[in-house]
Protein backbone atom coordinates (compact mmCIF):
# COMPACT_ATOMS: atom_id res chain seq x y z
CA UNK A 1 0.00 0.00 0.00
CA UNK A 2 2.67 2.70 0.92
CA UNK A 3 4.48 1.79 -2.48
CA UNK A 4 1.25 2.75 -4.38
CA UNK A 5 0.75 6.20 -2.32
CA UNK A 6 4.58 7.12 -3.15
CA UNK A 7 3.98 6.49 -6.73
CA UNK A 8 1.03 8.23 -7.23
CA UNK A 9 2.64 11.04 -4.90
CA UNK A 10 5.73 11.16 -7.18
CA UNK A 11 3.02 10.60 -10.59
CA UNK A 12 1.09 13.58 -9.28
CA UNK A 13 4.05 15.62 -8.85
CA UNK A 14 5.15 15.06 -12.24
CA UNK A 15 1.76 15.92 -13.72
CA UNK A 16 0.32 18.26 -12.05
CA UNK A 17 1.65 22.06 -12.95
CA UNK A 18 2.77 24.37 -10.20
CA UNK A 19 4.55 21.29 -8.56
CA UNK A 20 8.52 21.62 -8.49
CA UNK A 21 8.96 18.34 -10.02
CA UNK A 22 7.05 19.45 -13.17
CA UNK A 23 8.31 22.77 -13.32
CA UNK A 24 11.76 21.02 -13.80
CA UNK A 25 11.02 19.24 -16.85
CA UNK A 26 9.25 22.30 -18.32
CA UNK A 27 11.16 23.44 -21.94
CA UNK A 28 10.96 25.97 -24.18
CA UNK A 29 9.81 23.03 -26.60
CA UNK A 30 6.80 22.02 -24.02
CA UNK A 31 5.59 26.05 -23.88
CA UNK A 32 5.79 26.49 -27.75
CA UNK A 33 3.61 23.44 -28.32
CA UNK A 34 1.16 24.42 -25.87
CA UNK A 35 1.15 28.41 -27.38
CA UNK A 36 0.48 26.33 -30.89
CA UNK A 37 -2.87 24.74 -29.65
CA UNK A 38 -4.44 28.20 -29.10
CA UNK A 39 -3.21 29.56 -33.21
CA UNK A 40 -6.55 30.86 -34.79
CA UNK A 41 -8.00 31.94 -31.49
CA UNK A 42 -9.61 35.77 -31.90
CA UNK A 43 -7.64 38.22 -30.06
CA UNK A 44 -9.88 40.78 -27.43
CA UNK A 45 -8.50 43.44 -25.38
CA UNK A 46 -9.18 42.43 -21.75
CA UNK A 47 -10.36 38.45 -22.54
CA UNK A 48 -8.30 35.55 -19.92
CA UNK A 49 -8.65 32.96 -22.28
CA UNK A 50 -9.22 30.06 -23.47
CA UNK A 51 -11.83 31.28 -25.69
CA UNK A 52 -10.25 34.79 -26.80
CA UNK A 53 -7.04 36.34 -25.41
CA UNK A 54 -5.32 39.90 -25.44
CA UNK A 55 -1.25 39.63 -26.13
CA UNK A 56 -0.48 39.55 -22.47
CA UNK A 57 -3.39 37.57 -21.00
CA UNK A 58 -1.68 34.89 -23.82
CA UNK A 59 1.41 34.86 -22.83
CA UNK A 60 0.23 34.30 -18.78
CA UNK A 61 -2.33 31.75 -19.53
CA UNK A 62 0.26 29.71 -21.59
CA UNK A 63 2.93 29.49 -18.76
CA UNK A 64 0.33 28.97 -15.98
CA UNK A 65 -0.64 26.16 -17.88
CA UNK A 66 3.31 25.27 -16.56
CA UNK A 67 2.84 26.44 -12.84
CA UNK A 68 4.69 29.78 -13.91
CA UNK A 69 2.31 32.88 -12.54
CA UNK A 70 3.08 36.05 -15.29
CA UNK A 71 1.39 39.10 -14.18
CA UNK A 72 -1.70 39.70 -16.58
CA UNK A 73 -0.17 43.09 -18.00
CA UNK A 74 3.04 43.28 -20.82
CA UNK A 75 5.01 46.25 -19.32
CA UNK A 76 5.45 44.48 -16.19
CA UNK A 77 6.02 40.83 -17.84
CA UNK A 78 9.02 42.97 -19.05
CA UNK A 79 10.00 42.87 -15.56
CA UNK A 80 9.73 39.20 -14.81
CA UNK A 81 12.04 36.73 -15.32
CA UNK A 82 15.97 36.80 -16.48
CA UNK A 83 16.66 39.99 -19.03
CA UNK A 84 17.97 38.36 -22.80
CA UNK A 85 20.53 40.31 -23.83
CA UNK A 86 20.66 40.27 -27.61
CA UNK A 87 18.62 38.09 -30.39
CA UNK A 88 21.34 35.53 -30.50
CA UNK A 89 21.10 34.35 -26.57
CA UNK A 90 17.03 33.98 -27.44
CA UNK A 91 16.04 30.56 -26.77
CA UNK A 92 12.45 29.28 -27.88
CA UNK A 93 9.67 29.98 -24.94
CA UNK A 94 11.21 32.81 -24.43
CA UNK A 95 9.03 35.70 -24.21
CA UNK A 96 9.70 39.44 -26.48
CA UNK A 97 8.12 42.70 -26.02
CA UNK A 98 7.58 45.32 -28.59
CA UNK A 99 6.88 49.08 -28.15
CA UNK A 100 3.64 51.16 -28.87
CA UNK A 101 5.00 53.00 -31.76
CA UNK A 102 8.47 52.63 -33.60
CA UNK A 103 11.41 54.01 -31.64
CA UNK A 104 8.84 54.31 -28.87
CA UNK A 105 10.05 51.89 -25.87
CA UNK A 106 6.25 51.93 -23.45
CA UNK A 107 5.55 48.56 -24.09
CA UNK A 108 3.03 47.46 -26.03
CA UNK A 109 2.65 43.77 -27.27
CA UNK A 110 4.36 40.41 -25.68
CA UNK A 111 4.70 37.12 -27.42
CA UNK A 112 6.75 33.83 -26.92
CA UNK A 113 9.64 32.59 -28.74
CA UNK A 114 9.09 29.49 -31.53
CA UNK A 115 12.47 29.69 -33.15
CA UNK A 116 15.62 31.10 -33.75
CA UNK A 117 17.72 32.02 -36.74
CA UNK A 118 20.70 32.96 -35.56
CA UNK A 119 22.88 33.73 -38.74
CA UNK A 120 19.52 36.05 -39.91
CA UNK A 121 19.67 37.35 -36.16
CA UNK A 122 16.06 36.98 -36.18
CA UNK A 123 13.48 34.69 -34.95
CA UNK A 124 9.52 33.54 -35.23
CA UNK A 125 7.17 34.09 -32.18
CA UNK A 126 3.69 33.46 -31.28
CA UNK A 127 1.51 36.28 -30.25
CA UNK A 128 -1.85 37.26 -29.85
CA UNK A 129 -2.36 39.77 -33.01
CA UNK A 130 -5.19 42.16 -32.63
CA UNK A 131 -5.93 41.59 -36.29
CA UNK A 132 -5.34 37.35 -36.90
CA UNK A 133 -5.83 35.93 -33.00
CA UNK A 134 -3.28 34.22 -32.07
CA UNK A 135 -0.52 33.63 -34.71
CA UNK A 136 3.26 33.11 -35.46
CA UNK A 137 5.48 35.73 -37.31
CA UNK A 138 8.71 36.53 -37.75
CA UNK A 139 11.18 39.29 -36.15
CA UNK A 140 12.16 40.58 -39.40
CA UNK A 141 8.74 41.78 -40.65
CA UNK A 142 9.20 46.05 -40.66
CA UNK A 143 5.98 46.24 -37.79
CA UNK A 144 8.13 44.04 -35.13
CA UNK A 145 11.44 44.76 -36.45
CA UNK A 146 11.08 48.37 -35.43
CA UNK A 147 9.08 48.14 -32.50
CA UNK A 148 11.50 45.46 -30.70
CA UNK A 149 12.49 46.22 -27.22
CA UNK A 150 13.98 43.32 -25.60
CA UNK A 151 12.72 39.73 -23.95
CA UNK A 152 12.70 37.68 -20.95
CA UNK A 153 13.75 33.93 -20.02
CA UNK A 154 10.56 32.62 -17.65
CA UNK A 155 12.50 28.95 -17.82
CA UNK A 156 16.07 28.03 -16.41
CA UNK A 157 17.83 28.21 -19.33
CA UNK A 158 18.77 25.10 -21.46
Amino acid sequence: MQKILAYLLLLAAILLPGTAAAQDVVTGEDIVAYARTFKGTPYKLGAMGPKAFDCSSYTRYVYKHFGYDLTAYSAVQLREGRPVNSYRELQKGDLVFFGKRAGVRAIGHVGIVVSVDREKGSFTFIHASVSQGVVEQTSSHPYFMMRYIGARRILPDE
